[in-house]
């Protein structure tokens, strides 16, 4: 079928793909000499109503002169039902509120080529051929797969041209029309508020010229100049707040079609345990229920939470959920019955004493007989599994009838969804539908698409019936994809002047991207994983002798992608010893990094900014500072903290951030606060640990997330940048646990290497 072919096309490329910058040669072979796919037009027709006339495969004008705009990206609160919009109307010269916001299909010009391309192991100073021509290669990769996806932060960085594109190319369509209309030449045509108007005083609407517009060439589209944006780099407020106030958003967990059911997992008590039988007569009798159905034939058997498990359909969510619990099992041990995080952390030890490792980055010689009589510092840092915690449960609704699937489901991977859908339900691609609805947190957690097949194996067996599958939150905190726990051990040397003379830093954890492409497309994980050594190898600091190197674990444990990915753990590593340093050399943790920095203004400017606005911290406080870069963003963070009954308390968090364009102000923002608070939450008490195959954490009151009353007070500073866009999502949150350790060290003299931070 044409939708296995795809999938093997994408399983192809993905393999390439997956082994880093060693699979880029192989892509390049066959179809890397042809031109890179255009992201314009589309291959199927928008969805269009009334008389809307498409002028891309992005955007149709409407009779009334609505723009509809096809939307390729998951809002999960970011903001990017907002942002995106605002590319389009600026090119296209109309007002924000006209825009509005329909599905994107299933196209490949809806793919997420930013995401790919970043994926690459290359330090952010590399130059040359290999880093162009592997870039260039990943991302013709990436728009031949057209995985439509949303995730590391990289949504208005893939959107910058071809949405932009979209608009100035549909304006100039636009303009072509009406300048034909008149007999007049296109030059002297220009374009306000979702109108065209000539110098003589006619004007016409855009709904008036659509559909002669639609035959127009608009030839190669013109770009405005920033210096000419009316609307980038302005403040607007968010379009999804007015209906998230009066409660007519739409989230995954909302969706009723008529008819539906509702379902509830029975799932294993520990990590890996298998099904071996069930009693569902029992079960049967409860009132309201439906079906007992064994979903293990449907589920991956590697690197997943769930590879085996019961699920119980009933008329209410709340019987389905009584009767799942009360149903009698027996259960298989599997592999990971004696699994501990102490286990866990010995065979990370282990590797870190046996293994070299793979060099991410290396300069210099760290061993060099130069540097061996300096001033050794040494120290290792530890970091747990997280759970995502999304305060949206785990669900999705699904309906398989007449050969055809139904999606209802808030999911940062449609394109995913889809394929995982059709494989389970045994149809093509083409045959499954899906509406994506808003996400009440994704962090990661929505990427996958375990939720998703398990819905449509319950669905195989209702006889055309919707079913909703909702997951408890203890079962979402204990069968999750976890940020993946990591050991890093550094040795540093400091030259008689106190300035690092060499640097030398090995870490260990599992690799989500090999996890990753074996449970989602049934690939083996092989070769480096940029995410696994990101925040830890690509540094701005210029030391001249520096190797940066990290082990792949196999885990037993789930891991998956988790906000920030390997910068939220590698970040509290780099810059806690950072300041360790400077303390050692006797220095102040702000000049010791200036020192650092004189390369690299950018990085010098936003932390020059973060420790102005700061200022000093007030009696019986301290600050702590960190500067990180990820998703292409530069933030510098400094935490006012105190201690108060033997308890760590974050007063307040000045961040700054340089991530080029400031495309809405507000959203960046409320994105940084945003991340601040999720990464104090996990600074703070964030931790999941194993004992004999279990998790040992349940729900937010051992598992718990920043309440109100600990909310510090967070002032964000935009730098002023003409660069291209960059992440704004997940930059954030990186920073926040090492300037508060540093602070704590400030303040009390404890150097603390190990998250979740306790003084006790």
């Amino acid at each position: 079928m044409a939708g296995e072919k795809n999938t093997s096309r994408r399983r192809f490329l993905l393999g390439g793909l997956g082994l880093g910058v060693a699979g880029v040669g192989a892509l390049v072979l066959g179809w890397g000499v042809l031109p890179p796919r255009q992201r314009l037009h589309g291959s199927a027709p928008l969805p269009l109503q009334d008389g809307a006339v498409a002028l891309n495969g992005w955007l149709a004008i409407g009779t009334d002169g609505t723009v509809t705009l096809a939307m390729p990206r998951s809002e999960m609160g970011q903001g990017v039902h907002t942002a995106l919009p605002m590319l389009v109307a600026e090119e296209l010269d109309v007002p924000l509120s006209s825009v509005k916001l329909i599905q994107a299909p299933m196209d490949k010009i809806f793919g997420n080529v930013a995401m790919l391309k970043d994926s690459l192991p290359f330090h952010p100073d590399d130059q040359g051929r290999l880093k162009a021509l592997a870039q260039w290669t990943v991302a013709k990769a990436a728009r031949e797969l057209g995985v439509v996806v949303t995730g590391g932060s990289s949504s208005v960085k893939d959107g910058w041209g071809p949405m932009r594109e979209a608009g100035a190319s549909a304006r100039a369509m636009l303009v072509g029309a009406a300048a034909a209309l008149w007999q007049v030449p296109a030059a002297q045509c220009r374009t306000e508020n979702g109108a065209v108007l000539h110098p003589d005083g006619r004007r016409a609407s855009y709904a008036s010229l659509a559909q002669h517009a639609a035959g127009v060439d608009p030839g190669t589209p013109v770009l405005k100049s920033p210096k000419d944006f009316k609307l980038i780099g302005q403040p607007a407020p968010r379009r999804d707040t007015p209906s998230k106030v009066n409660g007519s958003a739409r989230f995954g967990i909302d969706a009723r079609p008529p008819g539906m059911l509702y379902a509830a997992l029975h799932l294993p008590p520990r990590l890996g345990d298998t099904l071996a039988a069930f009693d569902a007569a029992p079960i049967l009798a409860m009132p309201g229920v439906k079906k007992v159905v064994d979903l293990t034939p449907h589920l991956p058997q590697r690197g997943t939470s769930v590879t085996s498990c019961a699920a119980v359909v009933a008329d209410t969510w709340w019987r389905a959920k009584q009767a799942a619990a009360a149903l009698p099992t027996q259960w298989r041990a599997g592999p990971q019955a004696n699994l501990s995080s102490a286990g866990v952390y010995a065979e990370f030890a282990r590797l870190l004493d046996s293994e070299a490792g793979h060099a991410y980055h290396a300069s210099g010689e760290v061993e060099s007989k130069a540097v061996q009589g300096l001033r050794s510092v040494k120290a290792e840092y530890r970091a747990p599994f997280l759970a995502h915690a999304a305060m949206e449960p785990v669900n999705c609704t699904a309906q398989v009838k007449d050969g055809k699937v139904m999606l209802w489901v808030s999911t940062q991977a449609p394109g995913i969804a889809v394929d995982v859908a059709a494989k389970v339900a045994g149809v093509d691609a083409k045959d499954v539908t899906i509406e994506v609805l808003l996400l009440g947190g994704g962090f990661g957690r929505r990427l996958e698409v375990d939720m998703i097949a398990q819905a449509v194996a319950i669905a195989l067996q209702c006889g055309g019936a919707p079913v909703q599958l909702v997951w408890t939150r203890e079962q979402d905190t204990r069968h999750d994809m976890y940020r993946p726990a990591a050991l890093a051990r550094f040795a540093a040397r400091l030259d008689e002047h106190g300035r690092i003379a060499s640097w030398d830093n090995k870490s260990v954890s599992a690799s989500i991207t090999h996890q990753f492409l074996q449970r989602n497309f049934g690939l083996p994980g092989a070769g480096p994983d940029k995410t696994t050594a990101e925040g830890e190898f690509d540094m701005p600091y210029e030391i001249a002798n520096q190797r940066i190197a990290h082990v792949i674990a196999d885990s037993a444990v789930p891991v998956g992608y988790w906000r920030s990915v390997g910068h939220s753990h590698n970040a509290f590593f780099k810059e806690s010893f950072i300041d360790e340093l400077a303390h050692a050399a006797g220095q102040d943790g702000v000049a010791f990094r200036r020192a650092m920095l004189v390369k690299h203004p950018r990085h010098l400017a936003v932390l020059d900014a973060a420790v102005a606005r700061a200022g000093s911290p007030p009696p019986s406080h301290a600050h702590g500072v960190a500067l990180h870069q990820s998703f292409g963003s530069i933030v510098a963070q400094v935490a006012q903290v105190s201690v108060e009954n033997g308890e760590i308390r974050v007063q307040r968090v000045v961040c700054a951030i340089d991530c080029g364009i400031a495309v809405n102000p507000n959203i960046i923002a409320q994105q940084m606060e945003s991340a601040v608070l999720f990464g104090l939450s996990a600074a703070l008490g964030g931790e999941i640990t194993f004992q004999e195959g279990k998790v040992e954490q349940s729900n937010f009151h051992d598992y718990p997330v920043l309440r109100m009353g600990q909310t510090p007070e967070v002032e964000t500073v935009i730098i002023a940048s003409a660069e291209h866009p960059e992440g704004v999502g997940e930059p954030g949150t990186p920073p926040i646990a090492p300037a508060v350790a540093n602070a704590v060290f400030s303040l009390t003299g404890k150097r603390l290497r190990s998250l979740p931070l306790r003084l006790g």
